[in-house]
């Protein structure tokens, strides 16, 4: 396994045998990336990640030898050859390839005509010794063969099975396909005028190599091919293809070459290109997957580290226009304080009570900022309270509520707010996002947060997989307070998971805030390797030992403390204290398990404990004069945020219904090569209007620099 990863990775062997090591005691990605770097030889999240993958790659195929063993076994015609063969293949592909000639399938042709005994007729044309096949396959008239023409078809489609079983000639179709192949595609004419299928338009007669077409348009036609609106080929060059089969096995010019080469064709056109242009798309396909699911998990990365303003008292508005604005107040905790609906907009247009209730509500609940749900009647809503004289210095926010309404019909939502109707759910979803988007967002599938490209498209098991780590590793990275999260945000901790998160918060209610690390122990089913892997993730405000609302670990606890007294000092007295902190020789403090690597993570927490790594929120203000499509002029300037990224560029909110769309030509007169490296998902940005297509409600852009 460690050669296979690390022929993978190309990472150092050392490192890739430790980390397996750990990852084989249950320890996980965020522990072994902040808290074994001695092992790991500092190998990031990402390298870890990689090794996971590779690892568990290995294992499938690994199995895989095993089930096709058994059923060589079974069969009786495992060989030591063959055994060795199987043992010695690395990919998957190709350990198919070998098992082909003994997989037991459905009745072939082929196996119809050996049944009729035409398995030896079929090996004397093979052998191309003779000029009269006609008269040796007379004698293969009888039983269910009736002539001599069903009996050269039936050793034909013999023949055509075994071309369809070499693999150098399985290999050399697919190097062709792999560098030549084209996708191409054809409207259904009989959906040409469906309303929904114009959104495919651009497809309706497309044709480009496999190998260069980018992910999202391959993701773009198979969704289209899916939904019935277009038909996809897989095509390469035939003739090459069929001259390359025959050049491999026609060695004569005779009757018998004349039967090879009919089974060739028939061995290419109905066994060979049908599953190997399959297959190639599969691969192109899994490609595209991959690169979807990154773009996708670097977007839920930025969302959910995306800037919190932290404990400050809220007013959240999930803005409407028949069904009003739903109002709700909450505390520095984000504990929901009141609610009430406003109706300051048509058809009640109530706009001076509304104002006067925002303004007594402010100030009944001394609330520091407001948010705005981003969705209908948003800039309408955001217009009004910006005509709100407030005692004190209110700010403005709005916030994208893009999943909230998941969240407030959820399980999740329910057990908090058992009380209370969606709407109102929905409101302190809002909020809470202003206050901590980390914290909020992980109580709604990722798929249902709106960053995503594609999402419902690519292989679903790969994309959960890599967004949950990505949920828990940004979870991580920022460090929970126990006494306040949710749930669900204690699941994601490293080594907690569902059914500890559950343990932790049920404790909480009965027993009161925890107020040291080492009451976590007193959890139900929570043991030392739980405890392990997740204490230094988990904070406690105000606690006896400073180090419990820090990032250093439990186990670093007796080095810091010699620290300390080597100083002169108490813990307190050297924390946040990076003068006296840098009079200390670390490599002193180095043991067999802890090395410089360690000590200087300690130092760097110590200098600024519990630092959260995201930036603080910012008030952002739209053009006010904008408020629909159309009312965008090419040339304009504006400002907006960037609210979705892709390989193709990136989508920016300017204040509308519909996001305008830069192109990964419109960021930058130079070459782009990666849209992440020239905006950043929630980023600030002024952007040009080029183009407005108001009946196709597009929107065309450029960064303005």
């Amino acid at each position: 396994m460690i050669n296979y990863v690390v022929s993978k990775t190309k990472l150092p062997l050392q490192s890739v045998k430790n980390t397996i090591e750990l990852l084989n005691q249950d320890c996980t990605i965020p522990f072994i990336s902040r808290y074994r770097k001695e092992r790991t030889g500092n190998l990031d999240e990402v390298q870890i990640g990689d090794i996971v993958k590779y690892k568990e790659q290995f294992e499938a195929l690994e199995k895989r030898k095993k089930a096709i063993l058994k059923a060589l076994e079974e069969q009786g015609v495992l060989t030591t050859e063959l055994k060795q063969q199987i043992s010695e293949t690395q990919d998957l592909i190709t350990l198919e390839d070998i098992y082909l000639p003994y997989k037991k399938s459905r009745k072939t042709k082929a196996e119809k005509a050996r049944q009729s005994g035409l398995e030896s007729l079929a090996k004397i044309i093979m052998s191309q010794n003779t000029n009269d096949i006609g008269s040796i396959a007379f004698k293969y008239v009888k039983g269910d063969i009736n002539s001599v023409e069903e009996a050269l078809e039936g050793a034909r489609h013999i023949i055509a099975e075994w071309i369809n079983e070499r693999t150098d000639i399985r290999n050399n179709i697919r190097r062709q396909l792999e560098r030549f192949a084209m996708i191409s595609t054809k409207v259904v004419k009989t959906k040409v005028d469906d309303e929904n299928a114009q959104k495919f338009r651009d497809y309706f007669d497309w044709e480009e190599n496999l190998s260069r077409i980018p992910s999202h348009r391959l993701l773009a036609i198979l969704r289209a091919e899916k939904e019935g609106y277009i038909r996809v080929k897989i095509e390469i060059d035939n003739d090459r293809a069929l001259d390359n089969i025959e050049r491999r096995i026609i060695k004569s010019n005779n009757a018998c070459a004349e039967q090879i080469e009919i089974a060739s064709k028939d061995a290419y056109k109905r066994l060979l290109l049908p599953s190997l242009s399959n297959e190639t798309l599969q691969i192109a396909k899994d490609k595209a997957d991959e690169s979807a699911i990154t773009v996708f998990a670097k977007n839920l990365k930025q969302l959910l580290l995306g800037s919190p303003l932290g404990e400050k008292r809220i007013l959240a508005i999930d803005p409407g226009f028949r069904s009003g604005c739903k109002v709700v107040c909450l505390d520095a905790q984000g504990q929901l304080k009141y609610n009430e609906t406003i109706y300051p907009h048509p058809p009640k247009s109530d706009s001076v009570g509304a104002m006067k209730k925002i303004s007594s509500l402010a100030d009944a609940y001394k609330i520091e900022a407001i948010a705005i749900g981003n969705g209908t009647a948003s800039r309408e809503t955001e217009a009004l309270i910006r005509k709100v004289h407030f005692k004190n210095d209110v700010q403005v926010f709005v916030v994208s509520e893009a999943g909230a309404s998941i969240y407030s019909a959820s399980k999740i939502a329910r057990e908090e707010f058992p009380n209370y109707d969606v709407t109102v759910r929905g409101s302190v979803s809002i909020g809470r996002r202003l206050q901590d988007p980390l914290a909020e967002l992980v109580k709604i599938d990722a798929k249902s947060i709106g960053v995503g490209q594609y999402q419902h498209d690519v292989d679903q098991n790969k994309l959960q997989k890599q967004l949950d780590t990505v949920v828990e590793n940004c979870v991580n990275a920022v460090g929970v307070n126990i006494n306040t999260a949710s749930k669900s945000l204690l699941s994601y901790v490293s080594g907690i998971g569902p059914k500890l998160a559950e343990n932790i918060f049920n404790y909480r209610n009965e027993n009161g805030v925890f107020k040291s690390r080492q009451d976590i122990k007193k959890v139900p089913r929570l043991g030392g390797k739980a405890f392990e892997q997740g204490a230094a993730f988990l904070r406690i405000k105000a606690a006896k030992n400073p180090l419990d609302d820090s990032a250093v670990h439990p186990e670093s606890y007796s080095i810091v403390t010699k620290m300390a007294k080597d100083l002169g000092n108490s813990i307190g007295d050297i924390i946040g204290n990076p003068e006296r902190l840098k009079k200390l020789d670390l490599k002193q403090y180095c043991t067999a398990s802890v090395g410089l690597l360690t000590l200087e993570d300690i130092v760097k927490e110590l200098e600024k404990p519990g630092l959260d790594i995201r930036e603080q929120a910012k008030v952002f203000t739209f053009n006010q004069n904008i408020k629909t499509i159309n009312d965008l002029r090419e040339g304009q300037l504006l400002p907006g945020i960037v609210n979705n990224i892709t390989n193709f560029g990136c989508f920016v909110n300017v204040g509308i219904k519909e996001s305008g769309l830069i192109h990964v030509s419109n960021l930058s007169d130079s070459f782009v090569k990666d849209v992440n490296e020239h905006v950043s998902l929630h980023q600030q940005i002024i952007v040009k209007v080029l183009e407005v297509d108001i009946s196709r409600k597009r929107i065309q852009l450029k960064l303005h620099k």
